[in-house]
């Protein structure tokens, strides 16, 4: 048996049961989903960032699934995620200029 030791997308079970696939899972406590999540989020950045442009399209939405499910555990809505980032762009800008910071004194 393959041993993984991974955070899965709730509805995994339920597809490896279609496909009569042997697993075990077991629920997580509070502090390792935590650890779970984030290092799922490093998992995923990793994945898109070795993905081909092709691909890198669905990596990008795992990563936003994941930063939603961190979002939820720390009881932060979507509106008020959205207003800090509304919030830090009016402040610091977008990225849309391509800027590269070259040096500073």
């Amino acid at each position: 048996m393959k041993i993984y030791n991974k955070l899965i997308r709730d509805k995994i079970p339920q597809v490896m049961d279609a496909k009569g696939v042997t697993y075990s899972i077991r629920k997580l406590s509070d502090q390792e989903y935590v650890e779970k999540l984030n290092e799922k989020l490093q998992e995923e950045l990793n994945e898109y960032l070795e993905a081909d442009e092709e691909d890198q399209i669905e990596e990008l939405a795992d990563l936003v699934e994941l930063v939603y499910a961190v979002l939820d555990n720390k009881g932060v809505s979507l509106k008020d995620f959205e207003k800090v980032r509304l919030e830090k762009r009016e402040e610091r800008g977008g990225f849309e200029h391509k800027l590269l910071l070259l040096e500073t004194d």
